[in-house]
């Protein structure tokens, strides 16, 4: 019995393939690609874990070694994974619900389910969600994102803010009068200080061009390279820090971050509890394998079209996310702002995100107590810039181009992920998906009379005859019993393309119909899966042969 099973995906990281031929070139690329996406990952790691309800250590060191797990196991050549702006809300609402202990064994159980979906060839399955499933709750995703962002970035006195969209929306009303002007300035200068630097440094941008026409400014022009995140971070913290502003900073809500290794610790495991945490678990996995794998397809068109393994990726995936909580880290998936940066500093292969994650080790060790000064409202900012870049707002305007069925799918998508919960709205959508598909292919369907003699009715089947259109067999059943004479019926299935077990079931409905009445049933021009069909189930000597 177990000789028929598929086999299995081998474990085969892509770093190996790519070892075989580096260089000292390629190393010396590597390296300057991630350092550079190292820095950057510095900011969204403690924004995306503040965001989260956890400590900024969480975001880290989550950063640090499943950004090392995910490129030196992964499938896909420069991928980088850590914390990603699509976990916040659900990593919220789990923290909220059953607590942090329950988190680490969620995002446990959702690695194992990760590498299983990889090590079983699953990862192609990730790709039959619909387009317009990814949109809406991406785009919902983002709406909450900024939402959970204005706190901070108003500087407002609330302890804890809740996990659902309307109480959000009342606590912030409520509070709106205590807004801190101090905070506000900050995360606006942030925002548009993100929006600003790289147009600043664009080829076509008249700053660029008056610098290019100088000898002098060298040294300037090489401050292009510094990316937004870490411009807006260090300016914006030194300026606070120095003004002496009444704002709150890591220091001041978080006690700084501690300059040492992570603990390793057990979580407090019991099979009771992963039952109870079946849905976040499979939420997480969800979300974490479709942010991978849309991911590394993003890679793959930006870095030569060299393809990743889905499968592959997946299992790195699983593997890091099931040992970071025992280093009291958070979900961690593929990143799509952090990829592109590995990508446009010059990244050839996985050895840039394992720099990435050294890099960011080193400045940790090293640096921690100065990131207690970090305003939480620059944090604020960057993530406000992040969920507005995540959104793909232009989805909306375009909505009048496409069918109703895509408009309802990534709309009530998008609703259900603001107003109520992720999973509630994917499953929604994949449900959604299923439905309006069916009736799709219900309606292409069809069985057209192609006229006939005195005792025979021709009629000619087109498309697929399953479950949802066998209910357009039924006007020929009527004709045949309405004939005054029996009347025999050839159908033409040249054009039809598949044939499941209710369509069969219909044909034999039409088949006892006509025997009753002394007539039979022909097909001609059955296509391999009908006939196959067919076949296996005996209908073939059933029915009458066209000479």
């Amino acid at each position: 019995m177990f000789d028929r099973l598929p086999p299995l995906a081998p474990f085969r990281p892509r770093l190996l393939q790519e070892l075989r031929h580096y260089n000292g070139d390629r190393l010396v690329r590597d390296v300057g690609a991630g350092a550079t996406v190292g820095i950057v990952a510095l900011p969204l790691a403690m924004a995306f874990a503040i965001a989260s309800g956890l400590n900024p250590e969480a975001g880290l060191w989550t950063a640090i070694i499943a950004g090392f797990l995910i490129a030196a196991l992964g499938g896909s050549p420069v991928q980088i994974g850590g914390p990603a702006g699509a976990f916040i809300v659900i990593v919220y609402g789990i923290v909220e619900r059953y607590g942090l202990a329950n988190l680490l064994i969620a995002t446990c159980s959702a690695g194992v389910l990760l590498f299983l979906l990889g090590w079983f060839k699953l990862g192609a399955l990730v790709r039959y969600v619909p387009v317009s499933v990814v949109i809406g709750f991406t785009n919902g995703i983002a709406v909450l994102i900024g939402l959970s962002q204005l706190r901070d970035a108003l500087g407002l006195s609330v302890d804890k803010m809740p996990a659902d969209f309307f109480s959000q929306i009342r606590t912030l009303a409520t509070h709106l009068d205590g807004t801190n002007p101090w905070a506000l300035g900050l995360a606006t200068a942030c925002v548009a200080g993100l929006f600003v630097w790289p147009r600043l440094w664009a080829s076509e941008s008249a700053f660029r061009q008056k610098l290019d026409r100088l000898d002098a400014v060298s040294a300037l022009r090489a401050t292009s390279r510094v990316p937004a995140p870490v411009v807006a971070l260090v300016t914006l913290t030194l300026l606070a820090w120095a003004l002496d502003m009444p704002v709150e900073t890591i220091g001041t809500r978080f006690g700084g971050i501690p300059q040492s290794l992570p603990a390793f610790d057990l979580p407090d495991f019991s099979w009771a509890t992963v039952k109870l945490l079946v849905v976040p678990t499979f939420t997480l996995a969800l979300l974490g394998a479709i942010e991978s794998l849309l991911c590394a397809r993003v890679a793959d068109q930006l870095h030569d079209g060299r393809k990743h393994d889905p499968n592959q990726e997946l299992m790195a995936q699983g593997v890091a996310n099931a040992v970071v909580p025992f280093f009291g880290g958070m979900p961690a998936t593929g990143t799509i702002a952090r990829t592109v940066t590995n990508i446009r500093a010059g990244a050839t292969s996985p050895v840039a995100g394992i720099v990435h994650a050294a890099t960011l080790a080193l400045v940790v060790l090293a640096a921690a107590p100065l990131a207690q000064h970090i305003p939480l409202a620059v944090l604020a900012g960057v993530l406000l810039f992040v969920a507005w870049n995540m959104g793909e707002w232009r989805e909306f305007g375009r909505l009048k181009q496409f069918s109703n069925h895509y408009r309802l799918m990534l709309l009530s998508t998008f609703f259900v992920t603001v107003v109520f919960d992720l999973t509630v709205a994917v499953e929604l959508g994949l449900v959604l998906a299923v439905v309006l598909f069916v009736r799709r292919q219900s309606d292409i369907f069809r069985a057209d009379a192609t006229g006939g003699t005195d005792t025979e009715l021709h009629y000619r089947l087109y498309g697929s005859l399953f479950f949802g259109a066998v209910a357009k067999i039924d006007p020929i059943v009527a004709a045949v019993e309405q004939a005054p004479q029996p009347m025999h019926v050839v159908l033409d299935a040249s054009q039809l393309v598949s044939l499941d077990t209710t369509g069969l079931d219909a044909l034999e409905q039409l088949h006892k119909a006509l025997h009753k009445r002394g007539a039979h049933l022909s097909m001609t021009g059955l296509n391999p899966q009908p006939r196959s069909l067919i076949e296996r189930a005996g209908f073939a000597q059933a029915l009458h042969p066209r000479e």
